[in-house]
């Protein structure tokens, strides 16, 4: 029976090549179980899964990453980390059908990924060093020495005991399909030992990973945010528009966009947080710690911030509260002055727990506008997805380059000199927000009854504020539109304007002005290098 193995007593069963793909797969089961537990005991970040990811992420090119962030928002790193699992789960089956002709040729290459994986850890920008490429070296090893051992089992009774590749008796047929018994009961023993022994040891492992957080969740709970000495002003009474499907003024902090490269949320204890301030033209270096922040005056306004990855009428535009210092009174204590009045420093590069570099120019982050590092978001310390224990805004330009998240770390350089994370991508060194604005209902494709149909959304020109918003209805003339009581020009206005909507298809087309007095272009172009600009419309079929 050529088809198929027998065990020793002639049973039939499974092709050989089948249980040896088995055998893989049970091995990456437990190199990446193994990975894990040594991650929780070196450091949660280095485990290979993570660590490959972030190198993905890294390498890149921005026009993909920008792709992955229109097609699948803020799941794009869920996505990321399933691919990988889907590749290492391929190559895995594809080790073990290897193995089954070739034992040593299938561990060799189990060990092979685990250096891959070690090279990706040590290389990433927050590595602590060597100990980085622990949980890949021994989750490899650990699977290479199960591969081993599980196809060999799978070996015929008539093999040469010192045969592991290939060279195999006339008994042993070709070594995918053997005439020779095997034992069943050994291998499935082993497997089955394998995979409960893997299981409860990734299970370990990612209980120690998750209590790792607590520090940080219980700091963040003992949080309590002063009340600011510059609150902001109460918002205008009809600065939202109630017109059903509008953006609300104040976007909830859940529903807030969460645009960065970590795959795994950082979890900062507050506690043992500290934020240096060192480098060019900075005559008193000084570190912070969080209590030093809260006990400092703190101011409260009201800022709207827009992601670069922004498409024309995108979602990537949230409005919120925060609370927090000033971030040029923090420079200003330690000798910082901008290029206007000296400086040798033009720009402020803020560094993240993770590793990742913002760049900011000196001279608008010390203008008089109210840039700052927030402790506080919509009334409370600020979530993990948003930064805690502390983040960046600087109202007008785009995130990429100023809204650092889990900042640590406040460096003055220059342009000249330094290329943070995203201008070595291809993304520009300078970035203010353009104007745009977005029809928030009707929304595409609706069906609105004819009459009076209300067409309503949101514009922005952080720093410059909006001062008239227009819609077009096809090819007719610009109708300006009701504006909303404007809060402050750093956040974003609503606006609304009353339809007579008649029966069929139709065109709706909005552009904003901002308070310079120059029109939103019609000059369509992409997220990248600066952010996209251009019109937004949508199409409606009136019913």
């Amino acid at each position: 029976m050529r088809d198929e193995e027998k065990d020793q007593r002639g049973r039939p069963g499974l092709p050989r090549w089948a249980l040896g793909a088995l055998s893989g797969l049970l091995a990456g089961f437990v190199a990446l179980a193994v990975a894990e537990l040594v991650a929780a005991a070196v450091r949660p970040k280095s485990s290979p899964v993570i660590a490959v990811g972030g190198a993905s992420i890294d390498a890149t090119p921005a026009a993909v990453k920008d792709w992955a962030i229109r097609h699948f928002g803020t799941d794009d790193k869920l996505v990321l980390q399933l691919g990988i699992l889907v590749v290492l789960a391929v190559m895995a089956l594809v080790l073990g059908v290897l193995a089954a002709r070739c034992r040593r040729a299938g561990a060799a290459g189990l060990l092979l990924f685990g250096a891959v994986g070690a090279a990706a850890a040590v290389s990433r920008p927050d590595s602590t060093g060597g100990t980085d490429a622990l949980p890949a070296v021994v989750g490899a090893m650990a699977g290479a020495l199960l591969l081993y051992v599980l196809v060999g089992r799978l070996t015929e009774a008539r093999r040469s005991p010192a045969s592991t590749c290939g060279s195999v008796t006339e008994e042993a047929g070709d070594g995918l399909h053997a005439s020779g018994g095997w034992d069943r009961r050994g291998f499935v023993l082993a497997a089955a030992s394998a995979a409960a022994a893997s299981a409860a040891v990734g299970a370990v492992g990612r209980s120690l990973n998750a209590s790792r957080g607590n520090d940080a969740i219980a700091s963040r709970r003992k949080v309590v945010l002063p009340s600011p000495g510059s609150p902001a002003q109460p918002v205008p009474d009809r600065a939202g528009p109630r017109v059903p499907g509008i953006s609300p003024f104040f976007t909830p902090n859940d529903d807030f966009y969460r645009v960065d490269t970590a795959l795994v949320v950082p979890r900062v204890d507050a506690t043992a947080w500290r934020l240096r301030i060192h480098g060019k033209g900075v005559r008193r270096p000084a570190v912070y710690s969080f209590d030093d922040l809260l006990r400092r005056e703190l101011v409260e306004r009201d800022v709207t911030l827009t992601c670069v990855s922004n498409e024309v009428g995108g979602p990537y535009v949230g409005n919120a509260r925060w609370i927090g210092v000033r971030l040029a009174d923090l420079l200003a204590e330690c000798g910082v002055r901008p290029p206007s009045r000296g400086g040798p420093a033009d720009q402020l590069v803020s560094r993240s727990v993770d590793g990742m570099t913002i760049g900011s120019p000196v001279e608008d982050v010390m203008d008089g506008r109210d840039a700052m590092l927030a402790l506080g978001m919509n009334g409370e310390p600020l979530p993990f997805e948003h930064g805690f224990p502390a983040r960046m805004v600087v109202p007008g330009l785009y995130g990429f380059v100023s809204a650092c998240k889990w900042i640590e770390d406040l460096q003055l350089t220059t342009f000249a000199t330094y290329d943070p994370y995203w201008v070595k991508r291809g993304w520009a060194r300078r970035a203010p927000i353009k104007t745009q604005s977005r029809i928030d209902t009707p929304e595409p494709f609706g069906r609105p009854r004819a009459g009076t149909v209300m067409v309503a959304g949101v514009a922005w020109a952080q720093h410059r504020g909006i001062d008239k918003v227009e819609v077009r209805i096809d090819d007719g003339p610009w109708q300006e539109a009701r504006l909303a009581a404007e809060d402050t020009r750093d956040t974003w206005r609503q606006w609304s304007l009353p339809w007579q909507a008649t029966k069929g298809s139709h065109t709706l087309t909005v552009r904003a002005t901002d308070r310079t007095g120059a029109v939103q272009t019609d000059k369509r172009t992409s997220t990248i290098p600066d952010g996209a600009s251009g019109w937004h419309s949508v199409v409606v079929t009136v019913e």
